[in-house]
């Protein structure tokens, strides 16, 4: 649904959960801390899982997620999104029983014996073009590539679609190597500064890192919802009750008049008895496929399937 409110109603028979909020604005709290004082508000004895909503404006997701590893115990599964503002990039509100506002981050902490959690998280975007090496970079701004500004040299591949900038960017993502991660991962450009020629990523970009330009098409995105519904359901003993979908809101452009076709793959593979919501985000939270810690991912499908 578009333009619309959607209420999802839950009700545990067996578990139970705490819900611990911080707001980047109102602290002194950089993200990589905010990220480590929300795990360590929660009861640690039994805790299973955390979902976290953070607010997508502000926020560094890379440094939120490396904040949320340091204090977690080695089991603990987290996952999430940062909330999105379709491609107007003006502002994101979230909030806990009281009116939504900016900044705010919301973690949900589940707990229960019974209680059983999987995920899988899903592209389907291919590099093109020549790598390049990032120069210059502070954080989640990028400020060289090869030497050279980055955001001329961004403008100069997307040629007259550089006008719709940033939302335009949203179609061309980064692909990004860097020596710290064994996995490449993308990286959505969240604004772009004209004064200091400057481009503002969903999370950070190390120097030294490789990237590249990446594209998809309505086929690929589809099939790598697809892929990670199977791979969220092959982790799994029990049929899930419960599916928390984050999707880019990348991917929601791309497909464009298509966008249902994501939502069915997935309703394909999960089955119509399980209940679906989710949101469109600015960036994804959760691990690689294989590995614990979380991590913020861009323009992936991610599924979190939940059953007590």
């Amino acid at each position: 649904d578009d333009e619309a409110i959607t209420v999802t109603a839950i009700e545990f028979e067996k578990s139970h959960f705490e819900i611990k909020t911080s707001n980047i604005l109102n602290s002194d709290l950089d993200s990589f801390k905010t990220g480590k004082n929300l795990v360590n508000q929660f009861t640690k004895v039994g805790l299973k899982h955390v979902f976290v909503i953070s607010e997508g404006s502000f926020i560094n997701g890379s440094e939120l997620t490396k904040g949320l590893n340091a204090t977690a115990e080695e089991h603990l599964l987290i996952t999430g999104g940062l909330c999105g503002d379709a491609a107007r990039f003006e502002k994101t509100l979230a909030s806990y029983n009281e009116n939504p506002k900016p900044g705010e981050i919301i973690a949900i902490g589940f707990y229960g014996e019974t209680f059983e959690v999987s995920f899988a998280i899903h592209g389907g975007w291919t590099p093109f073009g020549p790598e390049r090496i990032v120069t210059k970079s502070e954080s989640n701004i990028l400020f060289e590539l090869d030497g050279k500004p980055a955001l001329d040299l961004y403008k100069k591949y997307l040629g007259d679609k550089s006008k719709e900038l940033p939302g335009a960017a949203l179609l061309y993502p980064l692909n990004v190597k860097s020596e710290h991660e064994k996995q490449s991962f993308v990286r959505t450009i969240l604004n772009i500064d004209e004064a200091n020629n400057t481009m503002i990523l969903a999370g950070g970009i190390p120097e030294n890192s490789k990237v590249q330009l990446m594209m998809t098409n309505v086929d690929n995105i589809a099939h790598a919802a697809e892929l990670a519904a199977k791979q969220a359901l092959q982790k799994r003993k029990k049929k899930p009750q419960l599916a928390l979908l984050v999707s880019c809101i990348g991917r929601k452009l791309v497909l464009d008049q298509r966008v249902e076709e994501e939502i069915e793959e997935v309703v394909s593979i999960i089955g119509k008895d399980t209940t679906i919501c989710g949101f469109y985000s600015y960036g994804e939270i959760a691990p690689f496929n294989l590995e614990l810690n979380c991590q913020l991912h861009n323009q992936t499908m991610t599924i979190t399937l939940i059953s007590e």
